[in-house]
């Protein structure tokens, strides 16, 4: 079958090109042969609800981030049935997830304040992780993978979703509502929902109330997920034991901020996932979902009678597909 013709906007690199020739595209700048866009920067939302308007053939648009919230009013205004957007929720699961287990240890061992002393402390302190009550904000590929992770530990894993379907690696399955009911016996909590009008300051004043004060919030996801002023008040105040956040609200957290200088708390500037690390995960995410559209394109252009099962089994294989109503 032909390669379809992809556009990469704004640029393209070696590697995305690569990646849309694995899939069976080929790279050509924006035109009305085009059928299929890939965004290649952390932007790029900007002028797309007017170039998918007026290119009718584009089916496919691959957004590069895991969390599209900078992409949520371009889709919703964009959205016609035949037209799928695909994120890279998952695809960054693996190097995301170590880092929440390297923020998770850090705080359990107290090392924040070790790192910070300037001479011996006599007072021993640290808490092994394992065997302790872990609960999971979030069921996507983070998720998963940070549920793997702790497998050697022999955690007690509750998953806290919308919907309370078993997820694996979890002992039990929560709805959010229920949040406030676990975080009492909860030792660490790790964050990575995805940021929506539902969810966000999900972790506020209440939440960090019924937690143990020897417990960590760990946040990989996005910083508006928590109530930062609730936060520096918990940490301040001992209601929790230390935080370690990869993501803020404010972000770049500003110089000077309280967090800055919490004793309890560890502050990672968004690089859980380094563009070293990214690159190759991002390119095989265009990799698979060309490879889709392609097999989509061409059957659609077989005979109806042979290509309606075709087209739905292309359909069928395209990877992180982003539901424009929900947010993610």
């Amino acid at each position: 079958m032909p390669p379809i013709s992809v556009a990469v906007l704004p640029s393209s690199r070696p590697d995305i090109d690569a990646a849309v020739q694995a899939g069976g595209g080929v790279v050509e700048a924006l035109g009305s042969q085009t059928q299929a866009i890939v965004i290649s920067g952390a932007a790029g939302a900007e002028g797309l609800v007017e170039v998918l308007a007026e290119h009718p053939d584009i089916h496919l648009v691959q957004l590069p981030s895991a969390g599209v919230e900078a992409y949520n009013d371009m889709m919703t205004a964009a959205a016609r049935d035949d037209l799928t957007f695909t994120s890279a929720k998952g695809a960054y699961a693996e190097p995301v997830a170590e880092h929440a287990l390297a923020l998770g240890l850090a705080l359990l061992r107290s090392l924040p304040e070790r790192a910070r002393a300037t001479s011996w402390d006599t007072e021993p302190k640290g808490i092994s992780l394992h065997r302790l009550n872990v609960t999971v904000i979030g069921a996507g590929g983070i998720a998963l993978e940070f549920l793997r992770l702790l497998a050697p530990f022999n955690t007690v894993n509750t998953v806290v979703r919308r919907k309370a379907d078993p997820v694996e690696g979890a002992d039990r399955t929560i709805t959010t509502d229920q949040l406030l009911e676990v975080l009492p016996d909860t030792d660490l909590v790790m964050v990575a929902a995805a940021l929506t009008g539902g969810t966000r300051q999900l972790f506020g004043a209440p939440e960090f109330a019924a937690m143990k004060n020897t417990a960590v919030l760990v946040n990989i996801a996005r910083g508006g997920l928590i109530d930062t002023d609730a936060l520096v008040t918990a940490l301040q105040t001992g209601e929790i034991g230390g935080a370690g956040l990869d993501v803020t609200d404010p972000e770049p957290l500003p110089a000077g901020h309280p967090l800055w200088s919490e004793p309890h708390a560890i502050i990672t500037p968004h690089n859980a996932d380094t563009p070293e690390m990214v690159a190759p995960l991002f390119a095989e995410r265009i990799r698979a979902n060309i490879a889709a559209a392609a097999a989509a394109a061409a059957a659609a252009s077989a005979p109806a009678a042979e290509g309606t099962s075709a087209a739905a089994d292309g359909a069928a294989d395209f990877v992180g597909i982003v539901d424009v109503q929900a947010g993610y």
